[in-house]
């Protein structure tokens, strides 16, 4: 049976150094650059607000004090750091760290460089339809290359038409991204150690279990990975608007 309620807590992944986004990541975190006057960050908590999440864990590594400074003037969610500028923990580490904060039921897992225009409908409560806690253990929102803006790789994986997901062969290429949104079950880091790993770990896993899934996004998906890419993004969000 589909997901009933639509998660209230959330995890952005926010701590990463942002050094692809140099020289502007050199005085400021990169999920405080700015694209049409509004940072990075705040995209992804806007579109969790939205969705009616009222709890987000953030983590923070990189000029941590500007990070909290930026999500004290947050009023519409209750904002909890988790702090790791002792240690980068990467995604899953990260999130094992966060685990006593999100709380027993599935969570939405957010990146804080990559935001999205909603087509028709919202994606995260379209994701929290579909989620089916049986059958899945992750599901992924997943974009095609064709609504992608600041994207240039081979893409992440293979989505067959129930909407499972398996990763691409080396050699081969996919039109379905990763568009840096998830429903994950907290139950996938039992046992685990608030140590660095990647949150593909999980995802493989799953894959093996056959409990990785995606869902298709509606609208447009911008990544913000580089200088230029910040000129394309504004470009599309100024054009969505008119």
């Amino acid at each position: 049976m589909p997901l009933v309620q639509t998660p209230r807590t959330a995890m952005m992944l926010a701590a990463g150094l942002g050094k692809r986004m140099r020289p502007i990541t050199s005085t400021i975190p990169k999920p405080l650059v700015e694209v049409r006057g509004k940072a990075l960050i705040d995209y992804g908590l806007d579109a969790l607000a939205r969705t009616g999440v009222t709890r987000t864990v953030v983590n923070v590594h990189y000029l941590p004090d500007l990070m909290r400074a930026h999500l004290r003037k947050r009023r519409d969610m209750e904002i909890v750091i988790s702090d790791e500028r002792e240690t980068l923990l990467d995604s899953g580490g990260g999130i094992v760290k966060a685990l006593p904060e999100l709380g027993p039921d599935p969570f939405y897992v957010m990146n804080a460089d990559t935001f999205w225009i909603d087509g028709y409908r919202n994606n995260l409560e379209l994701m929290a339809e579909l989620f089916d806690p049986a059958r899945m253990d992750v599901c992924l929102l997943i974009a095609d290359m064709a609504q992608a803006t600041g994207y240039d790789g081979r893409g992440d994986f293979a989505m067959d038409a129930e909407g499972r997901l398996a990763r691409v062969a080396e050699r081969d290429m996919s039109p379905f991204i990763y568009a840096g949104a998830a429903i994950v079950k907290p139950e996938v880091f039992a046992g685990r150690e608030a140590e660095p790993f990647s949150l593909n770990r999980i995802f493989d896993e799953a894959i093996e279990r056959d409990r990785l899934f995606g869902v298709r996004l509606g609208g447009l998906w911008l990544t913000v990975g580089t200088p230029p890419a910040i000129r394309i993004a504004e470009t599309v969000v100024l054009s969505s608007a008119a």
